[in-house]
């Protein structure tokens, strides 16, 4: 009987090309989306797919009755979350809880309540953060706090699982091809106000035309499946590793956190 996965997130990006790695090395693959659209075309491709909504305490409970009434699951890949850029200064409260509701308070609740069944017959758990979890950059200070809170909740869980049978594991991809960009608009302007910023000059000058104008690419850019073939590791080798750095800034940053100054690490974010 080959083994199970839920991986969510799996609309496109890191997260679609994990579903279909996954499903290629003979897992079956519960995918999960947000809109019906992208869940019939995973379904199309003979995974099963449900609808996940983060935010939603209901939604997430319903999602974990449908998966272990299935079958017993052996993975979860925790790779759903989304962006909202903008300066610090101009992000209300309640940007940051939606964000944060998503991004780790969902993430949270997801694992939790599966935990009791991977306790019973093993599991592994992978939490998809980010170079932005171990290194802050200008205009991303939303997405790079539930990062960094997301290694912290994970490095803990990691320890706390010791001996369970319950393998807790990092990956952390730098800059990866995907619609990470384009999807954050809606939350940028639905919340950002930058015409009235004291850095509206800032906005348009910089980060209006990288989130508005096409074919924008980070240096170091890599395409999804490099995440993938660090996911197949830590999903099937017998002693995973606690941490996969993707991409050249990953490695740079978790060097440089260990051996360098703040001022050098600040000196290497603004250059990213």
């Amino acid at each position: 009987m080959s083994k199970r996965v839920l991986i969510t997130g799996c609309s496109s990006g890191i997260g679609l090309d994990a579903a279909r790695r996954m499903q290629a090395e003979g897992w079956q693959v519960v995918a999960t989306c947000r809109s019906e659209q992208d869940l019939a075309a995973r379904r199309a491709e003979g995974m099963q797919a449900l609808h996940l909504e983060l935010s939603d305490a209901d939604s997430v409970a319903r999602l974990v009755d449908e998966v272990l009434a299935t079958g017993p699951l052996h993975a979860l890949v925790n790779n759903a979350a989304f962006a909202l850029p903008g300066a610090v200064e101009d992000m209300p409260r309640d940007a940051l809880r939606s964000i944060f509701e998503a991004n780790l308070f969902g993430t949270h609740d997801l694992t939790v309540r599966l935990i009791p069944q991977f306790r019973q017959t093993g599991g592994r758990i992978v939490n998809v953060s980010s170079v932005l979890g171990l290194v802050g950059i200008s205009w991303r200070g939303p997405y790079v706090a539930t990062k960094f809170a997301l290694e912290g909740l994970t490095d803990v869980l990691r320890l706390e699982m010791h001996g369970t049978g319950v393998r807790v594991i990092l990956i952390e991809p730098g800059p990866i091809a995907s619609r990470i960009r384009e999807n954050a608009i809606p939350h940028f302007e639905r919340w950002v106000r930058w015409q009235d910023s004291a850095r509206a000059e800032d906005y348009r000058n910089g980060l209006l035309k990288r989130l508005y104008e096409p074919g924008a690419k980070d240096r170091f850019e890599l395409p999804p499946s490099a995440v993938s073939d660090r996911l197949v590791h830590a999903l099937t080798a017998p002693r995973p590793r606690a941490r996969y750095h993707v991409t050249i800034p990953t490695r740079m940053s978790s060097i440089g956190r260990r051996l360098l100054p703040t001022g050098a690490l600040d000196w290497f974010a603004r250059r990213s």
